[in-house]
C-alpha cells in the first residue's frame, strides 16, 4: 500500500509539473515575450535558462523578475533595454517567472 501511496503522489507531482509547463510556454507565447526571448539561445535579451541560472537559490528572485518585467529595464544582460509590460497580469506573470525559474 506505501509503494502505491508513493507512486501515484509522484505521478501527481510529474503531471502538475507539466501541466505548469504547458501553462508557462503558453503564456509566453501569448504575452509576445518569445519577440525577444528563446528557452535556450539568447535573442535580443537572455535566454531563459540564462535567467534560471542566474537567479538559481534566490528566494527574492520572483520579487525581482516580477518588478522588471511589469516595469522594464536595463543593464543587467547589456545594453538593450526590457520595455515594460505593465499589461501581463500578476497571476500570469507568476506563472511565467515560476516556469523560467525552473528552467535548467
Amino acid at each position: 500500500m506505501k509503494i502505491a501511496a508513493v507512486v501515484l503522489a509522484t505521478a501527481g507531482l510529474l503531471a502538475s509539473g507539466a501541466v505548469l509547463a504547458d501553462a508557462g510556454e503558453d503564456l509566453i507565447k501569448k504575452s509576445g515575450c518569445s519577440a525577444c526571448h528563446a528557452n535556450d539561445k539568447k535573442v535580443v535579451g537572455p535566454a531563459y535558462k540564462d535567467v534560471a541560472a542566474k537567479y538559481k537559490g534566490d528566494k527574492a528572485a520572483p520579487a525581482k523578475l516580477m518588478e522588471k518585467v511589469k516595469k522594464g529595464g536595463s543593464g543587467v544582460w547589456g545594453p538593450v533595454p526590457m520595455p515594460p509590460n505593465p499589461n501581463v497580469s500578476d497571476a500570469d506573470l507568476k506563472t511565467i517567472i515560476t516556469y523560467i525559474l525552473a528552467l535548467k
